[in-house]
């Protein structure tokens, strides 16, 4: 996940006259950022009882969240529009991930579910889709070239929308990400070598939900970790609200999509 912060124009300059020394005593405005689109995916085993999910602990060393353990997941990029998919999103994921963004471009909640899946591979080596129609006919250049290399196609149809969160103001990396979810049983291939000791992730458990909770997580996994459980335990019904977290006026709000 290459997090790099975006910076948006500051709405006043506060330059002063040419002739006029600055105030020492001015302060400078804040950086305004403006949240980067992405997506993030937990992938779950539901083969037991026990519902389990697959975490992975960031690189001590990273800037952004070093040491946490996080779901695998990073922006959009411009090659995720131009992959092929075996099956598309819901038309409510669809719209839910439109939702409250009024010049959305049409392609955006695909975007979104592919930057997941691309990123789920190149952070764990995970390929999720389906072999049945073979491999893709084209596949842009860089992580996607894997999925043809193992005849994998992506598979929208196999991903649950969970929940939207947007980082808060002045933070110094701020995202508007988007929480899938798919089961293990869409995990089609598997490429070994990517997690490790000098890697993003250094290392992958799987968990269940009590003892995701113990672990060293962002406020904001926590959580999701509650609307995760409470989705799969409803078995992901497709018209229920989508749970939307942002800041207004420094005061932390959910909403519903």
């Amino acid at each position: 996940m290459r997090q790099e912060a975006e910076q948006a124009t500051p709405q006043s300059l506060d330059q002063p006259d040419s002739d006029q020394p600055a105030s020492p005593a001015a302060t400078p405005r804040p950086v305004l950022l403006r949240p980067r689109d992405a997506a993030t995916l937990i992938i779950l085993d539901r083969s037991r009882k026990k519902l389990k999910l697959l975490m992975g602990r960031r690189h001590a060393g990273l800037a952004f969240m070093g040491g946490k353990f996080v779901f695998p997941g990073g922006r959009i990029e411009p090659s995720d529009r131009m992959m092929p998919v075996a099956g598309a999103l819901s038309q409510r994921a669809d719209d839910a991930l439109r939702a409250k963004l009024p010049r959305a471009p049409h392609h955006l909640g695909r975007s979104l579910a592919l930057a997941a899946i691309r990123e789920t591979y190149e952070e764990t080596g995970l390929l999720i889709g389906t072999r049945d129609y073979g491999p893709p006919e084209t596949a842009p250049e860089g992580a996607w070239q894997a999925f043809a290399e193992e005849g994998v196609m992506p598979d929208l149809e196999t991903l649950h929308l969970v929940a939207r969160a947007i980082t808060p103001p002045k933070r110094p990396r701020r995202f508007d990400t988007r929480f899938f979810a798919v089961d293990r049983k869409a995990v089609v291939a598997e490429r070994p070598g990517i997690v490790g000791p000098d890697a993003e992730l250094t290392e992958l458990a799987w968990v269940d939900l009590d003892a995701a909770r113990k672990l060293d997580l962002p406020r904001i996994t926590r959580v999701i970790l509650d609307d995760l459980e409470a989705a799969a335990d409803a078995g992901f019904p497709p018209y229920r609200p989508i749970p939307f977290y942002f800041e207004r006026r420094g005061k932390g709000v959910r909403e519903e999509i």
